[in-house]
């Protein structure tokens, strides 16, 4: 028999269960006049997924099981599959909460229809615990409830497939949610299981976070799935942003259907709500979408798009419709600057250069000219006397001490001066140009200076959202073209903002013509990713084997040579290992802490998805061996 499956890609709004209730009725209404048997919708697709603590309220719980009830009573003439919070309140999870689960819905005629469990519901049974998830903290797993409800069966046997009835015919829908299909560390691998229990079709909904490259492990994993249990897979993912307090996570969609032999065979759009359908042959398993695939982003392309799509949805949530910038005239600002005037309009954005006695023409020039380009608002606003006030005025200032009697004054070094720029330029100048404007200012750091707290506290760290925090200073070079190239289609950013050298310009050794950042970024980029990004974090440890075995920039990632050329002896590449390791380990987890909500696009994001402590430096013991070794030879 042929059978018409359709996908529902629809936004999820966080903790708005009344909107996600209109856009899945929407979504049924489509099924319906497409003449779908089977519809699928995300994980969570009532209440949205990363809530926090709001997982707590039973108010709030409550409501969701009630517009779940009217997905329910929508089904009439379809299957609905849908992600919803599932309810126990006759029992208690371990943290003395109402019981909850992650839970897939299956609905009929308006009826909902029973799997293996006690319950009219699919629980998730592998709980992601790692990087932004939470579920362990709020949700009952069905393998927690197996030795309850059903100690003398195993968690496999309460792993069965959902039967429907379309047509007459009987057909066996295998339904988990999201990373019951990642089955490489997990005990159970439920897309096999479900196979062994005589499903015909795979049907995954997910609410699943974009991360660079995670489509493609993605098809390569379900397109593996599909050919070695010899079933269709869909797989059901919404779109919208969702937060953890600290990291701002886009949910790109790309639900996607494999085939049989593993290949896709028609997918979703990229950060957008869609519908589309496939048609399924029951006898033979074979499937076909309407729609050929679309085509993978290449990397830049796909950090423009989460961008994109995360700061608009951050703003409008926030209710920010105008943005004051710090326009230095380095390559950072003038991303941020030609990124926020795209998004937001030229009249909505105010761009500040801020001079002192160390900005050189050069960057002067380049920040006029790119707020020309972009015709937009811009204005100069020297720092010069009002920090030269703070100065004196910390200087000459008598302090009493009461009590000894005595008094002295406060010395300002030239690094303290450095910094009281920073903070007059953002705290000052930028805050109260920002009230003044309307809206809110930003803050233009990249992710190489956050690893290392190369930022001023409530100065450069300041802003309402950390638009490239989670881009090492290579994708910001990249960003930088592409909006030239793909999305203004002209120079805006100017070719000497890209090769001119990076520098704060806070003192005489730190200007574009001398000294410039002591970050050297293509080679220390690749050093701090490792140190994050790295699935097994990178210690001085491993980076001192690397280092004596002739690899680091094959481990890295970086270009082949820089190691012999930056550091000429091992003593010297010790020091620089040991100089961004202390500032990593250090204070810099102090600035972390305090920096604005990024928009996470990496594989480990700072904030809530790389969860840290401030602890004391660490350095392993083979490794201080390994360096006693090096420094005598």
């Amino acid at each position: 028999m042929k059978i018409k499956i359709a996908c529902g890609q629809i936004e999820e709004k966080p903790a708005q269960p009344g909107e996600n209730t209109k856009a899945i009725l929407a979504m049924i209404d489509k099924a319906k006049k497409a003449q779908a048997d089977i519809l699928l919708l995300p994980e969570m697709a009532i209440p949205g997924y990363l809530l926090g603590d709001l997982w707590e309220q039973e108010a709030f719980l409550k409501d969701c099981a009630a517009y779940g009830e009217e997905v329910v009573a929508a089904s009439q003439g379809l299957v609905v599959i849908f992600g919803n919070i599932a309810i126990d309140p006759a029992k208690y999870n371990q943290d003395g909460h109402m019981r909850k689960y992650n839970a897939a819905f299956v609905a009929q005629n308006g009826k909902l229809l029973q799997g293996a469990l006690p319950y009219p519901f699919i629980s998730k049974t592998s709980l992601p615990n790692y990087r932004e998830f939470d579920d362990m903290r709020y949700f009952h797993s069905t393998i927690k409830l197996q030795p309850e409800i059903a100690p003398d069966k195993t968690v496999e046997d309460l792993l069965q497939p959902v039967e429907v009835t379309i047509r007459g015919e009987k057909i066996k829908l295998g339904v988990m949610l999201c990373e019951d299909g990642w089955t490489d560390n997990y005990n159970y691998n439920v897309p096999r299981i479900l196979a062994k229990h005589g499903a015909q079709i795979i049907c995954n909904i997910s609410c699943s976070p974009f991360t660079l490259s995670k489509n493609n492990k993605r098809h390569r994993m379900f397109g593996a799935q599909a050919r070695e249990i010899g079933l269709p897979i869909i797989y059901c993912n919404s779109v919208g942003v969702q937060n953890n307090g600290k990291d701002v996570f886009t949910f790109d969609g790309c639900s996607t259907i494999y085939g049989t032999d593993g290949t896709i065979k028609t997918n979703g759009t990229y950060f957008a709500p869609d519908f589309f359908c496939a048609d399924w042959d029951t006898a033979s398993g074979a499937i076909s979408g309407e729609n050929d695939p679309e085509p993978m982003k290449e990397e830049t392309a796909a950090i423009y798009a989460a961008l994109e799509y995360g700061a608009k949805h951050f703003l409008e949530a926030t209710h920010i419709k105008k943005l004051t910038i710090g326009l230095s005239g380095g390559i950072d600002s003038a991303v941020a600057a030609a990124f926020y005037v795209h998004l937001l309009g030229p009249e909505n954005v105010l761009l500040i250069n801020m001079p002192s006695q160390y900005n050189s023409a050069t960057t002067k020039d380049i920040a006029k000219n790119i707020a020309q380009a972009l015709k937009t608002n811009y204005a100069i606003m020297p720092i010069s006397g009002s920090v030269a006030l703070t100065e004196k005025e910390l200087c000459t200032t008598p302090i009493h001490n009461y009590g000894t009697g005595s008094e002295f004054k406060l010395e300002v070094s030239p690094f303290i001066l450095e910094n009281i720029q920073a903070r007059d330029r953002g705290a000052r100048v930028l805050a109260g140009a920002a009230a003044a404007f309307g809206g809110a200012f930003t803050c233009n750091g990249n992710k190489a200076e956050t690893t290392v707290g190369y930022a001023t506290f409530y100065g450069d760290m300041a802003g309402c959202l950390a638009l490239l925090g989670d881009l090492w200073k290579h994708q910001v070079y990249n960003l930088g073209r592409y909006l030239n190239d793909v999305v203004y289609k002209r120079q805006v950013l100017p070719e000497e903002v890209f090769t001119i050298k990076p520098s704060a310009e806070l003192s005489t050794a730190q200007t574009v013509g001398n000294g410039g950042d002591p970050i050297i970024y293509p080679y220390h980029d690749y050093l701090f990713a490792s140190f994050i990004e790295r699935w097994h974090k990178a210690s001085p440890e491993d980076i001192l084997n690397w280092y004596v075995a002739g690899t680091v920039e094959k481990e890295i990632g970086c270009e082949p040579g820089l190691v012999k050329q930056l550091f000429p002896t091992a003593e010297a590449f010790i020091k620089d290992l040991e100089r961004w390791w202390n500032l990593f380990m250090g204070l810099s987890v102090a600035k972390r802490i305090q920096t604005p909500p990024l928009i996470a696009v990496s594989r480990r994001a700072y904030g809530y998805d790389h969860r840290e402590a401030q602890l004391p430096v660490y350095y392993s013991r083979k490794y201080l061996e390994l360096k006693e070794q090096l420094l005598k030879k």
